[in-house]
């Protein structure tokens, strides 16, 4: 029979409680779940007086820089440890620069919320019902019986916000507000709060919003809708990938739209695949057929170089549209 959630936080919290040294690691190019998940973790665990490294292959995104401790965020830590810990990471290639600290540290701790992905920690906490990774850090921290301070808060609501898009998504529930509601008596002004997380944004990131929307193909119907930035677009406007990760959902938003997708060109050929979808279809089953993974709603992977790649991502959404409205 398989643990229940409530085992596998005691399991969890055991093996914690059994470290004295502790790697907590990111997915690369990462987003508010895994920094404040990555954030809120590491603090909590130094309250019980853990010697704890955080690491993020590609550092901390600018709008989540003022979170507390992000500025002890390293790139890289190539040395293994008692206790490895993976939050908000789907597999095990997700890690990055961390993979190799990962497997040398003595035992490996997974943390996730994704429905579909590999599952490589030799201890596992996931629970594909819950919205956000945040949330089942902050079981997990009760669990540990730490106390939730303001610092560690901010980060957890980071999480939740958004990865809920201001909750916005199907899977929040009564639980995920009566936390929220709980982090907020500690002392958080929201409104500066969602100003520091959603109401900033540049005018280059601006620009290459602009563009990928201009850029907008619709197809079957208007059901499946997707634009292409290529390395040239960021050079152009001296962007980044990650200034447009906002694109997919606004997408989503247009009428009589039930997928989209959006592919961005990385510096080595690759192609950064984000997929989002609102009705019938499971963009997490087609993103695991091209080696990625995620929700029924918000799914992503990787395709490689070739030529024409993209076109057979897009004639498998298609397939599953055609069989959803068929």
């Amino acid at each position: 029979m398989k643990p229940t959630f409530a085992e596998d936080l005691r399991r969890a919290a055991e093996c914690i409680r059994g470290a004295k040294s502790v790697l907590i690691a990111s997915h690369i190019n990462p987003d508010g779940d895994t920094i404040g998940s990555l954030l809120a973790l590491g603090q909590g665990l130094e309250r019980l007086e853990k010697d704890v490294i955080m690491v993020s292959q590609d550092g901390v995104p600018e709008q989540y820089r003022n979170l507390p401790a992000a500025d002890r965020v390293v790139t890289h830590y190539p040395k293994g440890r008692d206790l490895a810990i993976a939050v908000d990471c789907g597999a095990v290639e997700l890690l990055g620069s961390s993979q190799e600290a990962f497997r040398l540290s003595k035992k490996r701790l997974q943390i996730d919320h994704h429905e579909v992905g590999n599952y490589f920690g030799d201890l596992l906490l996931i629970d594909s019902t819950l919205p956000a990774v945040g949330e089942c850090i902050f079981h997990l921290l009760k669990t540990l019986g730490v106390d939730v301070d303001l610092k560690i808060a901010k980060c957890l609501l980071t999480s939740i916000v958004v990865e809920t898009g201001s909750f916005t998504l199907p899977n929040v529930t009564e639980h995920t507000f009566q936390i929220c509601s709980e982090l907020l008596t500690k002392g958080i002004n929201f409104s500066e709060f969602v100003q520091e997380i959603y109401w900033r944004k540049d005018p280059t990131a601006w620009g290459l919003f602009g563009l990928s929307l201009s850029g907008v193909v619709l197809h079957c119907g208007g059901k499946l809708a997707w634009p292409v930035l290529r390395q040239e677009d960021f050079r152009d406007m001296d962007g980044k990938v990650s200034d447009v990760d906002d694109v997919t959902d606004a997408i989503r938003t247009i009428d009589g739209v039930w997928v989209s997708v959006f592919f961005r060109e990385l510096k080595d050929g690759h192609y950064r695949v984000s997929l989002r979808s609102k009705g019938p279809v499971n963009v997490a089953r087609i993103a695991e057929k091209f080696g990625g993974g995620g929700h029924w709603d918000a799914a992503g992977c990787k395709l490689p170089p070739r030529e024409r790649v993209i076109e057979v991502l897009l004639a498998e959404v298609a397939a599953v549209l055609n069989n959803s409205s068929g």
